[in-house]
């Protein structure tokens, strides 16, 4: 073994012991990921998110993906083993292999910037022709973008008749407010909850989706899982609701 090697394996050693002491706080049971299936005391911390219990420590799902993966699995045909075209917006790493395998050369993601992203795209002048996809996903993405009801209407144009798409936006308002002229990215922190978003979104969040031509389902926690449930599920905060839009 030359220097060389021997010293790639230490360090790929270490990051193990380092991830593996990271983990030890959170060894346990009262916790259950429904993305990667795996158990801990609780979940972790995020810097971003104020619950105390937004990330898998294991897999890095968050509340929101949580949801989604139970809602998914137990309300839609996403799974049934019949061929579908799906299209994954700004794909999460903790579910890019999960999809893949299941759904194969019918899984479609895309990004504008990020380049694990098999297509780049921009969501308000989408590339594929009408009607190209069976399923879209798209999560706490419309808030980072001007012209949000263009990319709506884009997501109805690409889906198929029959079609289905989750678009989900984090829900903290009254009622959606934004300001295009509001450009200070410590301005839009303060207004809109990050530097990086448009607009705050209120319940008229599905009268949009509606104007795209979506009719849309919303489903609550409480809709599916008891208080105990959703906390041992990592769901009872920050998971928000499902926006289930069929075409």
């Amino acid at each position: 073994m030359t220097i060389s090697s021997a010293y790639q394996t230490l360090r790929t050693s270490w990051r193990g012991v380092r991830r593996f002491v990271k983990k030890v706080p959170y060894l346990g049971f009262g916790r259950w990921c429904s993305v990667c299936g795996r158990r801990s005391r609780r979940f972790c911390r995020h810097r971003h998110f104020p619950n105390p219990e937004a990330k898998c420590v294991h897999c890095g799902a968050f509340a929101r993906h949580r949801f989604f993966w139970l809602y998914v699995n137990a309300h839609t045909d996403l799974f049934d083993g019949r061929p579908k075209r799906m299209l994954h917006v700004a794909p999460e790493a903790c579910f890019i292999d999960k999809m893949r395998e299941r759904l194969g050369e019918g899984y479609v993601t895309a990004d504008l910037d990020d380049e694990r992203a098999m297509v780049k795209m921009d969501i308000t002048a989408i590339q594929f022709p009408d009607a190209s996809f069976d399923v879209i996903y798209c999560s706490h993405v419309l808030e980072h973008v001007d012209d949000d009801r263009r990319a709506m209407r884009e997501f109805y144009r690409v889906l198929k008749p029959g079609g289905w798409a989750i678009l989900l936006v984090p829900i903290d308002a009254a009622k959606t407010f934004e300001d295009p002229s509001i450009v200070d990215p410590a301005e839009r922190l303060r207004l809109f909850g990050s530097e990086f978003h448009v607009r705050r979104y209120g319940p008229d969040y599905v009268d949009r989706l509606q104007e795209a031509g979506f009719e849309v389902q919303e489903t609550r926690i409480a809709d599916m899982f008891s208080d105990d449930e959703a906390l041992r599920l990592g769901i009872a905060r920050g998971a928000g609701d499902i926006h289930h839009c069929t075409k």
